[in-house]
C-alpha cells in the first residue's frame, strides 16, 4: 500500500494572490446580488450596483491572471540553476571544464592517496 505523497505549500505570493482573488469575486457576487434585488425593486440602486459588478468582473479576471502569472513565477524559481533543492531540475558543474587536468595517453589516472 503507497504512502500518499504530500502537498508542497504554495509560495506566499501565489497564496496572497489567491486570496485577493477569492475577495474580488465575493464583491462580484454581492454586486450581482444588490443589482437583482434593486433592479426587483425599481430602485436607484441598480445603476451603482451594476457598476460596481462590471468593476467586479475586471478585478476578479485581473486577479486570476495574477494566480497564473505568480505560480508560473513560482515554478520558474524552484527550477533555476541556484535553486535550495538538489533536485529542482537543473545541475550546476561541479568544476569548469578548463580547471579539469586532461588525461595524457600512455598515463593511468590514478586518484592520490591520503
Amino acid at each position: 500500500m503507497s504512502v500518499p505523497r504530500r502537498r508542497r505549500r504554495l509560495p506566499d505570493e501565489v497564496r496572497t494572490a489567491i486570496v485577493r482573488a477569492v475577495l474580488c469575486l465575493a464583491f462580484t457576487l454581492v454586486g450581482v446580488v444588490v443589482a437583482t434585488l434593486a433592479s426587483y425593486a425599481g430602485s436607484w440602486l441598480m445603476t451603482p450596483a451594476l457598476m460596481a459588478m462590471g468593476l467586479g468582473v475586471f478585478g476578479t479576471t485581473w486577479c486570476l491572471l495574477e494566480i497564473l502569472i505568480s505560480r508560473q513565477v513560482a515554478a520558474q524559481r524552484l527550477r533555476a540553476p541556484n535553486s535550495t533543492t538538489p533536485m529542482a531540475g537543473s545541475r550546476a558543474a561541479s568544476e569548469p571544464l578548463a580547471a579539469r587536468p586532461l588525461p595524457r595517453s600512455g598515463q593511468t589516472h590514478h586518484q592520490p592517496t591520503a
